[in-house]
């Protein structure tokens, strides 16, 4: 500017304004000597806003006297501009990171973007293969939809890594279909379970046979049979080598998975088999099967993994505070340390298997009716289980501080503005049926007795959706075995529904039509290892 006549310059009245709040902003900071010669230089080229009489005439007037005329104007009004661009902006065109405030962005953050800059671009595959290892960046808000799946395979077949969320969107289980419905049993089906493969799949039924299928075609492999009564409970070995059936007539029996010869005849019990688990944890070759009856008492079976023999007295424990108590359902912790007990008594029991040999260590009598079911949590990062009962509500449990504390999931609770459901206003007594985590244990799920299923924030108790569809009582939930979005219901109304529990929605629905009966209930359900199948009873 210097040596230049001012008005070769054509400074605007935007312009010389904007010197002025420059000026006062270098003021009121530490930049006082700055703002001094600013000053100076402003009235010498004659920047600073002219003053205009009543004839509409300009008049030159010092840097003073036009902070006189502008009392309204602070010394932080330039900043507190710019504070205020940003948001408005924001909404108007919203950019790739929401919430970052800076004079200084580019692109999609910059102050000067446009909608033009915001418009859905074609990403490639080699773009996220080198951004994050492959694993797709996190789209801006504004994206519009999923990255697609073909780049993105592309991408994890470069560098070996993606997102599953990314790579199977949620809409693709709503293309799930019947594979094949087999008819094979002389009664009812109890009780379903694959192998670890996924590729065998174990039925049990009422009329004694433990029966054998092939996932990929259905084909019948073999029958187990020794039971004289219902099935009631099956289980298969971690090493997936055994399968073991519980039954009404009292017995377990076990039989080897690779020639179907039986094992073991297992005979502790004095009444009806409720559940069967085989311990995910190992003590050198030693591995326990561990059974409950309506006799109210545990049995924990030790087992060699090297000769497959199993130890005919059992470590036993009665868990009865009353007569005619039963165990209804147990649990494993994810390591196979802990294994939790729900009883008829209203009492809930922990054992230990860490110390050489189990040792009931707990007993929980918060619950006030039944505890009809239980579940620990599937990661090993907290000892957390849920439990549900006929009381109405089911109890996060963790341990904490060498004791056992709760957070109470109360049935009756309802989401906020919801109006009540019908059917809920019909049941005076609401009643947990069944109970289950999500994968990744941020969620759990509670069936109730009014036909309805709710999620809740396993770390708060905060209710967050309800699952409405099922027309009966609910006593099957099934979270898929990696996902932890998807989860599969079942109940005695006939519908398998599909949900997606991030958003609470309905994925897909099944309903066991029987031809020439009507529907049938569904019992049990189970997903293949892979998160590939499912099977249904």
């Amino acid at each position: 500017m210097e040596g230049r006549p001012t008005d070769s310059i054509r400074v605007s009245q935007l312009e010389r304004e904007l010197y002025y709040l420059i000026a006062r902003f270098l003021l009121s900071g530490p930049c006082q000597k700055s703002a001094r010669v600013l000053i100076q230089e402003l009235e010498e080229y004659q920047l600073i806003p002219k003053r205009l009489d009543w004839e509409g005439k300009e008049h030159r007037r010092s840097f003073q006297s036009l902070v006189v005329a502008n009392k309204h104007v602070c010394s932080d009004h330039l900043l507190q501009i710019c504070q205020r661009i940003g948001p408005l902006l924001d909404k108007e065109i919203p950019p790739s990171v929401p919430g970052v405030q800076t004079l200084l962005g580019v692109g999609r953050q910059s102050l000067l973007r446009t909608t033009k800059d915001c418009k859905h671009g074609a990403w490639k595959g080699s773009t996220f293969a080198a951004l994050h290892r492959g694993r797709p960046p996190e789209p801006p808000v504004n994206y519009g939809k999923s990255p697609n799946i073909v780049n993105i395979t592309n991408s994890k077949q470069l560098t070996g890594c993606g997102r599953r969320n990314y790579v199977f969107p949620v809409v693709v289980y709503q293309h799930v279909k019947m594979y094949k419905r087999i008819l094979g049993h002389l009664s009812s089906v109890y009780c379903v379970a694959f192998d670890r493969t996924g590729r065998r799949i174990f039925t049990g039924s009422d009329d004694c046979l433990v029966k054998i299928w092939a996932t990929d075609d259905g084909r019948l492999l073999s029958t187990l049979r020794g039971h004289s009564a219902e099935i009631s409970d099956m289980a298969v070995n971690y090493e997936n080598t055994l399968i073991a059936a519980g039954s009404c007539d009292k017995v377990i029996r076990v039989w080897c998975l690779r020639t179907c010869a039986p094992v073991a005849v297992l005979q502790g019990h004095t009444g009806s088999i409720t559940s069967l688990l085989f311990s995910p944890g190992s003590r050198g070759r030693t591995r326990y099967l561990t059974s409950t009856g309506a006799d109210g008492t545990i049995c924990f079976w030790q087992w060699n993994t090297e000769t497959i023999k199993f130890n005919e007295h059992p470590v036993k424990f009665t868990d009865r505070s009353r007569p005619g108590s039963q165990i209804s359902c147990c649990s494993f912790s994810s390591g196979g340390m802990f294994i939790a007990t729900g009883s008829t008594d209203h009492v809930i029991r922990v054992y230990y298997l860490g110390s050489g040999s189990p040792e009931r260590i707990s007993e929980l009598s918060s619950h006030t009716d039944k505890v009809i079911a239980i579940q620990f949590c599937n990661n090993s990062h907290s000892l957390r289980f849920v439990s549900g009962s006929r009381d109405g509500t089911a109890r996060i449990w963790q341990y904490h501080h060498q004791e056992w504390k709760s957070i109470v999931l109360d049935m009756f609770t309802k989401l906020p503005g919801n109006n009540p459901v019908a059917m809920e206003d019909k049941v005076s007594k609401l009643k947990v049926t069944m109970v289950a985590w999500d994968r990744c244990d941020s969620t759990v799920i509670t069936a109730v007795n009014n036909f309805n299923l709710k999620v809740w924030n396993s770390y708060t108790g905060q209710l967050l959706h309800i699952l409405l569809g099922h027309d009966d009582e609910v006593f099957v939930l099934e979270a898929h075995p990696f996902d932890s979005r998807i989860m599969l219901s079942a109940g005695h109304d006939g519908n398998i529904f599909i949900w997606d529990l991030s958003k609470g929605a309905k994925l897909r629905n099944f309903f066991n039509m029987i031809e020439g009966q009507g529907h049938g209930a569904v019992f049990d359900c189970k997903f293949s290892a892979d998160g590939q199948h499912f099977a249904c009873t």
